[in-house]
């Protein structure tokens, strides 16, 4: 197979990374902090993720699916599987290399029924997406299981919502019920607020560079994507760029054109909002973002020509306000044309 680099590189900082996990284990306060490495560890490579973390000290990683753990059993870290268990899934769960996160009757039931090893449980306190109810705990649903965790979910943590509290106050309720040997609620929003993060917290968009409340300023940017230059062009005033002419020159503008489109993730939100970087100078985006290319104004940048690589604007509050794009759709977007380079671990 001949090696061929790409034209497009995501810059992952190791460092930031586990900066931004020791973080939020300090916020954690005397909970446990895990991982969520679900959707390929947000979009930067699952297993890298994961290995930089448990050598941090991590002990939890949260993944959706059998097959994002079975791709992470090499490992030999403790994994829960968000989605639970479907029939098809029986096989992968029986083998032990990861714990189901039980979330219906039914699959409860199924679980039983294949012994009912160790497994952790899914509680709705309002959210009305995954979890079963507090009166199917009340009714015995979970008696004789080996519960690790009980967990639950917050709709609106990243808001001033009085939900959180109701959600909070829901699940404490639950505290001695079942045989489970710890709790979890929070997410990285919910480990922001006082008094949620019970036994354990599963972070997931912070670990990321992500931050979706203000206090967690701390979280440093760990994702910085860069595209390589594939043609210089002069466009003269009066002219437009990109599909359906949504950029007209002005005067005359010395334009690069990237290696880069919505087929990768960076999407058509950015179309006359998005720039890139260079040695400290903006470069705004020009025009349409189309599927496999963006133009750039780089006037203010003189020596930048064909082949050479600039970074993309992408921290990720400033992106999500300017694009509309929610910092999670920013990172998980990022498609796999990239070539994934890590820096220090």
């Amino acid at each position: 197979m001949i090696d061929i680099p790409a034209p497009l590189r995501l810059r992952l900082d190791g460092d930031a990374l586990v900066r931004n996990w020791r973080t939020l284990d300090r916020m954690s306060g005397a909970a446990a902090c895990g991982a969520a490495v679900k959707a390929n560890g947000y979009g930067l490579g699952a297993t890298e993720v994961a290995r930089r973390l448990a050598d941090a000290g991590c002990r939890d990683f949260f993944v959706s699916n059998w097959q994002e753990a079975a791709d992470l059993a090499p490992l030999g870290l403790t994994v829960s599987v968000l989605h639970g268990v479907r029939e098809d899934d029986m096989p992968a769960a029986t083998a032990g290399f990861a714990r189901p996160v039980l979330n219906t009757t039914t699959q409860v039931a199924r679980w039983k029924a294949a012994g009912g090893g160790a497994c952790d449980v899914m509680v709705d306190t309002g959210m009305n997406r995954l979890g079963v109810s507090a009166d199917d705990i009340a009714g015995g649903l979970l008696g004789d299981l080996r519960i690790e965790t009980l967990m639950s979910h917050l709709a609106c943590a990243d808001e001033e919502s009085p939900m959180n509290a109701a959600q909070r106050d829901r699940f404490a309720t639950l505290a001695g019920q079942t045989s489970a040997r710890r709790m979890s609620l929070a997410n990285s929003a919910g480990i922001a607020l006082s008094g949620y993060a019970f036994d354990l917290t599963r972070p997931g968009l912070a670990l990321y560079g992500g931050v979706p409340r203000g206090e967690l300023g701390a979280i440093r940017q760990v994702v910085r994507p860069e595209a390589q230059i594939l043609q210089r062009r002069r466009v003269r005033a009066g002219d437009t760029v990109g599909y359906n002419a949504q950029w007209t020159a002005a005067e005359d503008t010395e334009v690069a054109i990237l290696n880069l489109g919505y087929a990768d993730g960076y999407r058509r939100h950015f179309t006359n909002v998005g720039a890139a970087l260079a040695s400290g100078r903006v470069l705004p985006v020009l025009g349409r973002v189309s599927m496999d290319l963006v133009a750039i104004d780089v006037d203010a940048a003189k020596d930048l020509a064909e082949g050479d690589w600039v970074e993309l604007d992408y921290a990720l509050p400033a992106s999500a306000a300017a694009s509309g794009l929610s910092q999670y759709e920013l990172l998980t977007g990022l498609g796999q044309r990239f070539d994934r380079v890590w820096a220090a671990s």
